[in-house]
């Protein structure tokens, strides 16, 4: 672990660390506008692949923190660039939203019904039967498979929502297949694409999330500092039973605001 005041990039989740749905969380502002104040980076970094860079940047702007799509990095476009290294230009049968099928359009693949070369499964808020059912046959078949990500829940206001995490189980459950690769958080190829893209340094970069087994393995797999906030899907009593503590717990992203008005 490094001295917080001594980090010159943070890397900051989104749901459930600087907001659950439409909800600012307590401090998320005025953190992001003292970090950016102090000639520190900051990049958003969500598993979420449900929307776009331009939608994520459209609600952060919405909830009063100015940011760009280029400041945000999301396992579906960690996935789009994984396909095309590994495939070249792919055609994809897609369980996700029409927003991850723009995205990988736009980086040239092809998105099809018939025929694919890779299924991909991401956080599938428009999922119909018909889609899951499809994507299964082609499992069946033995096609490619990659999943953007694999967290079991999405925080809302409401409680906890499925995410790709819980698909992937059930499809397991009738195809017997599980991803060939989760692109997204704890895996360090996530980290390994996001200094490609950034050019950043690890070595004085922090992971600020709220999940024990994305963010925060995230942060251990890829050598860097974790800080674990407690606004969104973990909670105290999660920590009981962990078997690698962060090394920082706060109850909130605000908490930080004392300890990056000044560096070292």
């Amino acid at each position: 672990m490094i001295d917080i005041r001594s980090v010159e990039c943070f890397l900051v989740d989104m749901d459930g660390t600087l907001y659950i749905d439409d909800h600012l969380l307590p401090g998320a502002r005025e953190f992001v506008e003292i970090v950016r104040k102090s000639g520190r980076r900051l990049i958003f970094l969500t598993n979420n692949s449900s929307k776009s860079p331009q939608i994520y940047a459209s609600k952060l702007c919405s909830l009063g923190i100015e940011t760009s799509s280029e400041d945000i990095f999301t396992s579906g476009e960690a996935t789009a660039d994984y396909i095309k290294e590994r495939m070249g230009h792919s055609r994809i049968y897609l369980i996700g939203t029409k927003a991850l099928a723009d995205l990988l359009m736009h980086r040239g693949h092809i998105i099809v019904n018939e025929d694919p070369d890779v299924v991909v499964l991401g956080y599938d808020t428009e999922l119909t039967y018909e889609k899951l059912a499809k994507g299964c046959f082609f499992l069946r078949e033995g096609i490619n498979y990659i999943a953007t990500h694999g967290d079991i829940n999405c925080p809302s206001l409401m409680g906890p929502v499925p995410d790709a995490g819980s698909l992937i189980s059930l499809i397991n459950c009738s195809t017997n297949r599980l991803p060939d690769v989760v692109i997204g958080k704890p895996n360090p190829l996530m980290m390994e694409m996001l200094k490609r893209r950034f050019h950043v340094n690890k070595s004085r970069i922090a992971m600020i999330g709220d999940r024990l087994y994305t963010d925060m393995e995230f942060a251990h797999n890829s050598g860097i500092t974790s800080i674990l906030v407690l606004s969104g899907e973990t909670t105290r009593r999660d920590l009981q039973s962990v078997h690698r503590f962060p090394d920082v717990i706060i109850d909130e992203i605000g908490d930080l605001i004392p300890y990056v008005k000044s560096k070292v």
